[in-house]
């Protein structure tokens, strides 16, 4: 698809808001770049390859998304897969990361195959509305949990609290605040681009202070990417001993992806008047395609960001703004050391705001419906309360449907949603805990 057919305004949108969007999305996830490979490397995969191969794939991905999907949702390595990878596949089940890699690289395959015969999308239209909300209020939820974390608003506790407050004395906790107070001030003021210029703005700020350490260079020469190149082991990923990793990759893949694109696409109006995303398959083919090249540059399974919902508030509408991420992306290969620099201050307020306008769509819960509404918000609390998406998405599949059969309602079950939750449950039995 040539630049030219994305045509912004065809969807409300302009060039210039397309590029600010497409600038918002890839600041608050840019982080991705450094922490990836940061908790790969706990898996023995070498930092300077692992960040190489993190920047394309979601290079490869984004671009797709727009190119291919016209689409404003960027892509990149999954932070739940990463750690499951990291830390429970290699370092609690004692693989090596070449046959991890070599199971991202079989379930990728598998999702491309079920996206080009449409059986994803067949699955995501399947979905009840009263799901697809839930899952984009718990994504937002999620997202500002996420932030008030990143800032240090909230940390672990000891103990019986599972979370306690953080220091508010701390000046990097007391600067993280304030770039929300001036985010929500300049989205109040109708500022265009209010998202981007608060991360600036409290960029600067943080290193005005001190409170974050500037960056020591600007340019930098990509790291030799050949280390983690080609060097997954397929045939090793193929043994029944690794059946239940890869039914994990699998089904936490197949859920993010869908409950993700799903609950963005309610966030941005792009659903139609039956409740489904128009070219849904080419979105999931994409998302499908970047996990396949990640695990041959060296990476871990890649999906739909949620941060994209901080590019979608700042205008965003068609693929225009993929391919500005995917640009940044791109140059992010030679300014490293610039973009590693953000500090967490300065892009945590961007996601606990971004969160809170995701809450817009429960306006259209029906709670005179108990059966519908259960469901959702099993979905939204286990999405934050477990730290992960992937248990309150199968959790809203299963209740939904065990509610149609409690209530002899068998019928109104659409196929799709009895393999989800046939799937979903499948989860809960072979997910090493």
């Amino acid at each position: 698809m040539p630049i030219a057919a994305l045509q912004p305004s065809a969807r409300g949108s302009s060039w210039s808001r397309e590029f600010v969007a497409g600038t918002t999305t890839f600041a608050t996830m840019a982080y991705i770049i450094v922490v990836n490979p940061a908790i790969l490397e706990a898996a023995g995969i070498p930092f300077g390859p692992s960040m190489v191969a993190t920047i394309l794939s979601a290079a490869v991905g984004t671009l797709l998304m727009g190119l291919y999907a016209n689409r404003p949702f960027a892509v990149a390595p999954y932070m739940g897969l990463n750690a499951f990878v990291a830390y429970t596949v290699v370092q609690g089940m004692g693989h090596a990361w070449q046959t991890a890699l070599g199971a991202v690289f079989v379930s990728g395959i598998l999702f491309l195959a079920m996206s080009l015969f449409r059986a994803r999308a067949w699955l995501a239209e399947a979905i009840p509305e009263s799901l697809k909300i839930g899952f984009a209020v718990g994504i937002g939820l999620f997202l500002s949990f996420i932030g008030l974390a990143t800032i240090g608003v909230v940390r672990a506790g000891t103990g019986a609290t599972p979370v306690v407050p953080g220091d508010f004395h701390d000046p990097a906790v007391a600067l993280g605040l304030a770039g929300i107070g001036l985010i929500v001030l300049l989205l109040v003021a109708r500022v265009p681009g209010a998202i981007l210029i608060g991360i600036l703005a409290t960029s600067a700020l943080a290193f005005l202070t001190g409170v974050a350490t500037p960056p020591d260079a600007v340019f930098s020469p990509p790291p030799d990417p050949r280390p983690t190149l080609l060097a997954l082991d397929v045939r090793a990923a193929l043994t029944w001993g690794f059946a239940s990793v890869i039914l994990t990759m699998f089904v936490l893949d197949l859920v993010d992806t869908i409950g993700t694109l799903m609950g963005l696409a309610i966030k941005a109006g792009l659903l139609d008047e039956r409740g489904r995303l128009p070219g849904i398959e080419r979105a999931l083919q994409s998302d499908a395609a970047a996990t396949v090249a990640g695990a041959l540059l060296g990476t871990t399974t890649t999906g739909t960001y949620i941060e994209s919902a901080a590019g979608l508030e700042a205008g965003g509408r068609t693929g225009a703004t993929s391919v500005v991420t995917a640009g940044w992306f791109l140059a992010a290969l030679f300014f490293a050391p610039l973009l590693s620099a953000v500090p967490p201050s300065a892009y945590g307020p961007a996601l606990v705001v971004v969160g809170m306008l995701m809450l817009e769509p429960a306006t259209r819960f029906r709670f005179d419906d108990i059966g519908e509404l259960a469901p959702a918000f099993l979905t939204i609390v286990l999405m934050c309360f477990t730290y992960d998406l992937g248990i309150g998405l199968t959790a809203g599949f299963v209740s939904w449907v065990a509610l149609k059969v409690v209530r002899g309602r068998p019928r109104e079950v659409p196929g799709g949603m009895w393999v989800l939750a046939g799937v979903s449950a499948l989860f809960y039995v072979f997910y090493p805990y």
